[in-house]
């Protein structure tokens, strides 16, 4: 059945900050309901699971990477950063203001990225062309990231020396020991080189090669940063939610989503506190939940009937290459080509596709 809409004299102002996971799941889905203004620094939405794949085959960034307007249909999208707030409205860099009634912050974590679609898909093909023309890469972190990454390299690169330099004890530190050896003994069946407790300063870097922080001097045609970006909450600190930022950046928020003291601001994703795995899949229930409380507040419903969330086990599925995973769960780990199955062979991207209303493939 469509949705179905309120006449525009009804609407509420709501103003999503993000154009994430988060903040593009939960514009789409309250698009019908309100008057929504999505405010993100780029002109599109980017499947995040899938970048790593992109790196390695541009082609597949075809599909990932998904212009704004082509499933917000009913939002007015504003490229640029919001860099201040006040209980009533959201200023962006440009010098625009934009009223609301609800706000949802959906800021996630700080990351250059280009402006265009276009831009984006370049930017891939040049990283395309910087991996299949080296002989050696770097991979700097042991993270989710740096292990998918290097098991994209492994995987279509077989030939390539590839070296992987992390500053902890194991691998995919924020998961089990069992799934970290796992992911240890992968790598190391595809000749990726795993260099543990150890760590490098890139300003060293001459003519390719560099130190480790043992020592130990690593040649590298290429190399990649896969370490944690920071939380995209600095431009909060002068803003009236500045006392709801936690000592680590990230908003307080209640069981309902909403920041701490507010009752018409949200927040979602990776910049709330919330003691959870942040992991994309879980960025898109807070979306949902959130846009299912919004429509029943804008109708005037009680907020007492509002959904609560419950923060999610530990688990995770990381990819390894095109057709194994690693799967981690609270009692057992599977890796192989079943969890590829679920996983590895098209990233979601189908299936993200379709929540957003558009066709899995491209025409």
């Amino acid at each position: 059945m469509a949705p179905v809409e309120r006449s525009e004299e009804q609407k509420k102002k709501v103003v999503v900050i993000g154009g994430g996971v988060g903040g593009s799941f939960l514009a789409y889905n309250i698009q019908h309901n309100a008057d929504v203004v999505l405010i993100d620094q780029k002109e599109y939405f980017e499947v995040p699971w899938a970048n790593l794949r992109s790196m390695v085959d541009p082609s597949f960034a075809a599909r990932s990477v998904i212009n704004h307007i082509d499933y917000l249909t009913k939002v007015k999208i504003v490229v640029s950063s919001a860099v201040n707030m006040t209980e009533t409205e959201v200023l962006t860099a440009d010098g625009q203001t934009f009223a609301y009634d609800y706000l949802v912050v959906a800021t996630g974590h700080e990351e250059s990225v280009p402006k265009t679609r276009m831009e984006r898909l370049s930017w891939y093909q040049a990283e395309f062309e910087k991996i299949s023309s080296a002989n050696s890469v770097l991979i700097v972190g042991g993270g989710p990231t740096g292990v998918e990454l290097a098991s994209e390299i492994a995987y279509d690169f077989p030939n390539k020396k590839v070296k992987l330099v992390h500053r902890g004890p194991r691998l995919l530190e924020y998961i089990g020991t069992r799934a970290s050896q796992k992911a240890l003994e992968w790598l190391t069946s595809k000749k990726v080189e795993v260099i543990l407790d150890q760590s490098i300063n890139l300003k060293s870097m001459q003519d390719g090669a560099i130190q480790t922080s043992a020592g130990e001097t690593i040649h590298a045609d290429c190399h990649f940063i896969c370490t944690g970006k920071p939380i995209g909450s600095s431009w909060l600190k002068n803003t009236v939610l500045k006392d709801r930022l936690d000592i680590c950046g990230r908003l307080t928020v209640d069981e309902n989503l909403r920041v701490r003291g507010f009752k018409n601001v949200f927040a979602i994703g990776d910049i709330t506190d919330i003691n959870e795995i942040k992991i994309g899949y879980l960025v898109q229930k807070h979306a949902i939940m959130t846009a299912k409380n919004l429509k029943m507040l804008m109708m005037g419903r009680n907020e007492s009937k509002m959904a609560t969330y419950n923060p999610c086990f530990p688990f995770a599925v990381v990819s390894l290459g095109r057709k194994e995973a690693l799967a981690h769960f609270p009692l057992f780990t599977l890796i192989g080509c079943i969890p590829g199955m679920i996983k590895s062979r098209d990233l979601f991207v189908g299936k993200t596709r379709k929540q957003l209303g558009l066709k899995p493939n491209l025409a």
